[in-house]
């Protein structure tokens, strides 16, 4: 990302010329092959698809083009595979890595994108593209594929080209979630975690490809339907910087990372939200979503980013997002949301991704097109990308003998009833479906009908280009020290109104299906303008409505002291059966300051149920047995504010200017009922450390910081 900011929208930005080159590449002309020679090197910038104009493969767009209608995306940029050793080379149908930088070259193009994708024990959880280097052969990875690879990539010929490495899909995650003690767990996955020769590999990967000035190296991060749960997120990032700092390599070889990989979770999810409830019960409950903190990419792709670079990464690390077929439209993609009658019927009549289960991978039935390649859609965000190009085959159906190493997985045949990794659930794959990375023309035409957006002047249907009237009277009908309630009348639109996104002082903080929303991410005695815009299913978006000012209520006294609070949320559902968040505190005074004379407090409401309660610190850079905790009565309560998390420690200091790195902890009542956190008069959104002047800090009897409710 390097410090982008607010990089406006730019769709096809990397796609604005060679149309009349890539016409006739298609028709079979002759490649004019660059020469090889000194060419000017591409300084290495910010954003490698800020400004770029992104290489075409010829290969897949002659197979696009000679399908019904698919002439309409063949002009699309995508990644070319290097998923065996021969593909270096070239192989029947397809040209090698060379040939295909050449071409690049011929076609004016300065960006090109490259999958690296062939560990040994490659898919060590799915047999369809196992590999053909086995578990041991990682010399033969390093000698035989890496090392050409790179040879190749460092040719001066290449210099102008911003090269985008994706660097081993579906490995590290394995290591966390299928190598022992889970259902789905494989024997090689857990062999492959013994051995380390993932992390190796991919350290390797990183370090002598992050060598070139003009790579950028991208690593696989899976998706939030395979590493959305608290058991999965954290190791994960950890696994990832593990893999990142072994064999050479360095947390600055990285330049990001890319998610969704060959998948099929949808981008964003616009009929409901992971911290909606139904009837008391949360979402997260859901079958489908089965307590996942995530129900879409981007929310997941901005969280991951967040606790990658709180694992060490650096700050301004970019996320790519494949949304190649995550579009889900055709007519069975919701207008709205669900039936409030369960949490089950809300969110199963409100999720636009249509598969059986999150877990299913393999050709999925229904799937679609989703958003065309776009640089910088938002903050944090490098590009939306197509790593994995349309119409080549996940898997095979049925076994079908080959020379690539790939394996027959019952999750591609239509009939199979599951494993434990998709709930025992049919697959949803596709019949008739030939070896992984083959043309698959079935597929290919279900993507195009099901596109969303919708393809112009393609199979997608009519495009809804009308945006919802603006919503009229928003006005604030209730506010505190902590937060502000809002209301507004309807909009309408032709083909309905699917929710609205709420803006403080020109940053949306939430979206919501009904005319009606809290914010509680407010500080006391602050001055805010508020404003609403509508949105309906083809994603159009109204104007917002005319600012609404508010100014909160003060709180019961501020802290002047040398010390301050910082808090990120780590409970993604406010509705559930616990309070977690992480804590440290900082001191930004001149001198030491005795932690055993230090407290910090956390204001929320139990809101029903039990009145005692449970605490635990899960996690302290200082040590778990160094910090107390323990839930009080607030005595004279304020709204959101009839108790509080009290944190202390037993001992040490805190010098000038440091701070106690990250305390993580939880709550819950002694009968586990369930929580309403949203009027918490301390709990904010914000799943990134900042400052929190809602929890207070005191030493002794004294607030040092924040403001008390």
């Amino acid at each position: 990302m390097r410090s982008r900011g607010t990089t406006p929208h730019a769709p096809h930005a990397f796609r604005r010329r060679a149309a009349a080159a890539l016409s006739a590449l298609i028709m079979g002309a002759a490649l004019a092959v660059a020469v090889p020679g000194q060419a000017s090197a591409a300084a290495r910038v910010d954003n490698p698809y800020a400004g770029a104009t992104a290489y075409v493969n010829p290969d897949w767009s002659a197979r696009a083009a000679a399908e019904p209608g698919g002439e309409v995306i063949a002009d699309e940029p995508s990644f070319v595979w290097m998923d065996r050793i021969a593909a270096i080379g070239g192989t029947p149908g397809a040209r090698g890595l060379r040939a295909h930088l050449d071409t690049a070259v011929s076609q004016g193009a300065d960006l090109f994108q490259v999958v690296i994708y062939n560990l040994p024990g490659r898919d060590c959880a799915a047999l369809a593209s196992n590999g053909e280097l086995g578990p041991t052969e990682l010399s033969r990875y390093k000698d035989e594929y890496i090392d050409p690879i790179a040879g190749i990539l460092g040719d001066p010929a290449y210099a102008s080209l911003r090269i985008v490495t994706l660097i081993e899909p579906d490995s590290l995650p394995n290591l966390v979630t299928n190598a022992g003690g889970t259902a789905g767990s494989t024997p090689e996955c857990a062999t492959m975690k013994a051995n380390g020769n993932y992390e190796k590999g991919i350290g390797y990967a990183l370090h002598t490809l992050g060598a070139l000035p003009n790579v950028y190296n991208y690593v696989d991060a899976a998706h939030h339907g395979w590493l959305g749960w608290d058991s999965n997120f954290v190791p994960a990032a950890q696994q990832f910087k593990k893999a990142a700092t072994t064999e050479g390599a360095t947390v600055s070889d990285v330049h990001g990372f890319i998610v969704n990989t060959a998948n099929y979770s949808a981008l964003e999810e616009p009929h409901f939200a992971v911290t909606d409830s139904v009837n008391g019960t949360t979402v997260r409950q859901s079958r489908w979503v089965d307590w996942n903190y995530y129900v879409d990419e981007l929310s997941f792709a901005k969280a991951l980013r967040t606790e990658l670079v709180r694992q060490g990464f650096a700050s301004d690390i970019g996320m790519l997002i494949d949304t190649a077929r995550n579009g889900w439209g055709g007519s069975s993609r919701p207008a709205g949301p669900g039936p409030l009658t369960s949490a089950d019927t809300y969110v199963d009549g409100s999720r636009t991704d249509r598969r059986i289960h999150a877990g299913n991978w393999c050709n999925q039935s229904g799937a679609g097109i989703g958003e065309r390649p776009t640089t910088a859609p938002e903050p944090g965000i490098d590009a939306y990308v197509w790593a994995k190009p349309p119409g080549e085959s996940d898997g095979s159906s049925e076994p079908v003998d080959n020379d690539e190493g790939k394996g027959f997985d019952r999750m591609c045949d239509p009939t199979y009833t599951g494993n434990g990794r998709n709930g025992f659930n049919l697959t949803g794959a596709l019949p008739d479906s030939p070896v992984a990375g083959h043309w698959f023309s079935g597929q290919f035409q279900e993507l195009l009908r099901n596109a969303h957006p919708p393809l112009d002047g393609g199979s997608g249907g009519e495009e809804d280009t009308q945006a919802p009237t603006v919503p009229t009277s928003l006005r604030v009908t209730a506010k505190s020290s902590s937060s502000v309630t809002l209301a507004w009348t309807a909009s309408t639109d032709d083909t309905g109104v699917t929710g609205y996104d709420i803006l403080r002082d020109g940053t949306r903080v939430g979206t919501t299906a009904t005319t009606t929303y809290t914010d509680t991410g407010v500080s006391a005695s602050t001055a805010y303008s508020y404003s609403v815009r509508a949105k309906d299913a083809a994603g159009n978006v109204s104007a917002g409505t005319p600012a609404a000012q508010v100014t909160t209520e003060a709180g019961g006294g501020t802290g002047t002291g040398a010390l301050k609070a910082e808090y990120r949320n780590t409970d993604g559902s406010p509705t559930d059966n616990q309070i977690r968040m992480s804590l440290r505190l900082v001191n930004t005074g001149s001198a030491a300051i005795d932690l055993s004379t230090v407290t910090a407090r956390y204001w929320f409401t139990p809101d029903g149920g039990a009145s005692t309660f449970a605490t635990a610190c899960d996690y302290a850079v200082l040590g778990c047995g160094n910090v107390t905790h323990g839930v009080r009565s607030a005595g004279a309560p304020a709204t959101g504010a009839s108790h509080y998390l009290e944190v202390g420690f037993g001992s040490g200091s805190l010098a000038a200017g440091a701070t106690t790195g990250e305390i993580q902890l939880r709550l819950n009542k002694s009968d586990w009922s369930a929580f309403q956190e949203s009027d918490d008069y301390s709990r904010s959104t914000n799943t990134a450390f900042a400052d929190a002047p809602r929890v207070g800090v005191f030493t002794g009897s004294t607030l040092a910081w924040g403001t008390a409710p």
